[in-house]
């Protein structure tokens, strides 16, 4: 068992298995239109990071699900990331989880049953410090180990924030810092310190439960968590959807030192790549930006932060919000404004 590696038995590893946006789009445009009810809030029309479904006056079903192949070695601490990475879907659209349910893909001759055991345990620890319980799943024989979760919560109808409702203006706040994708190459490739391991352990095993105490303020716009597109890519779907466009200043960027230091030395994951050819078009870098701070624009975040949009008197209080709840590290690292005929959505600078 102390010799078996997670990350040798996957092509790739957490969000960096996302299929490439251009791809994903292509995907979803051939897929017949559905039949949507009146209570749907939000569906598949703005690439949003859940469903939401109004039950009542008071209450609305938040549905998604997440899963992946292993981003680390070690099980109990996949099964961890994962599971952190899945309800962190509920956050982004400012609910609170009420329950999961376990996806489960695991080569069964390949992995000791004491291996898949800790996968689980892993997710299972997570949900419990979420509060809610894993009431059921599914499990399959399959070709490389996979775990995730149905996660299901509640919000109130008029607090749910799509990334669609952003507006001119609005100010953005990153709450975690960037480079979890740049870190997990590090560590495929032997590079990462055991320090790098510890950082990023810590920062994809931390729950966004920010997000519920910031859906239920008015001058929160717009909310959406940065996963496997990246921060330009999740961005982008925010100014999509709200059709605007934004400004980032990449040097407010809070940023994983070691992950900058790997990144400069030419380590970065294929998603990363796939990534920027997706939506590069929409893109305007400034000329003292390079490779590097590209692919740490477009590096697939793993249970990343939550980007929030907010109203520019908010920023305080969004600020102070984040930290009361452990994300020392939030920053505001760009604006929202119209978008501009013919012009890229994203410029930064």
């Amino acid at each position: 068992m102390q010799a078996i590696k997670l990350t040798s038995f996957a092509h790739g590893g957490g969000c960096g298995c996302k299929i490439a946006p251009a791809i994903l789009s292509r995907i979803l445009a051939a897929t017949p239109a559905a039949v949507i009810p009146p209570q749907l809030l939000v569906g598949t029309e703005s690439s949003d990071d859940a469903a939401v479904y109004r039950l009542n006056d008071s209450q609305a079903l938040v549905a998604t699900t997440d899963f992946f192949t292993p981003i680390v070695d070690e099980p109990h601490d996949f099964g961890r990331i994962a599971a952190t990475n899945a309800i962190s879907d509920i956050y982004a659209m400012g609910g609170t989880p009420i329950l999961a349910l376990a996806i489960v893909g695991m080569p069964l001759e390949k992995l000791p049953l004491e291996v898949i055991e800790q996968i689980l345990t892993g997710g299972a620890s997570v949900c419990h410090a979420a509060g809610i319980p894993i009431a059921g799943g599914h499990s399959i024989d399959v070709l490389e180990p996979i775990y995730g979760l149905v996660a299901l919560g509640l919000v109130h109808p008029d607090r749910v924030k799509q990334n669609s409702a952003a507006r001119a203006g609005d100010v953005l706040v990153l709450g975690k810092p960037l480079g979890v994708g740049i870190l997990s190459a590090a560590l495929k490739q032997g590079k990462l310190s055991s320090a790098g391991y510890a950082e990023m352990l810590a920062l994809t095993t931390q729950l966004n439960r920010v997000g519920s105490t910031l859906g239920g303020m008015d001058a929160v716009h717009a909310m959406t968590d940065v996963t496997g597109f990246g921060l330009a890519g999740h961005l982008l779907e925010i100014c999509r959807g709200s059709d605007l466009g934004a400004r980032v200043r990449f040097a407010d960027l809070p940023l994983i030192g070691e992950a900058v230091a790997h990144v400069q030395a030419g380590v970065a994951t294929g998603a990363s790549t796939r990534n920027w050819n997706g939506y590069k078009e929409e893109v305007a870098l400034g000329p003292d930006l390079g490779e590097w701070q590209q692919k740490l624009l477009t590096d697939p975040q793993t249970s990343g932060g939550l980007l929030v949009a907010c109203a520019p008197e908010a920023v305080p209080e969004v600020l102070a919000t984040f930290r009361r709840q452990g994300f020392e590290r939030a920053a505001v690292v760009g604006e929202l404004e119209a978008a501009l005929p013919g012009a890229p959505r994203l410029r930064v600078h």
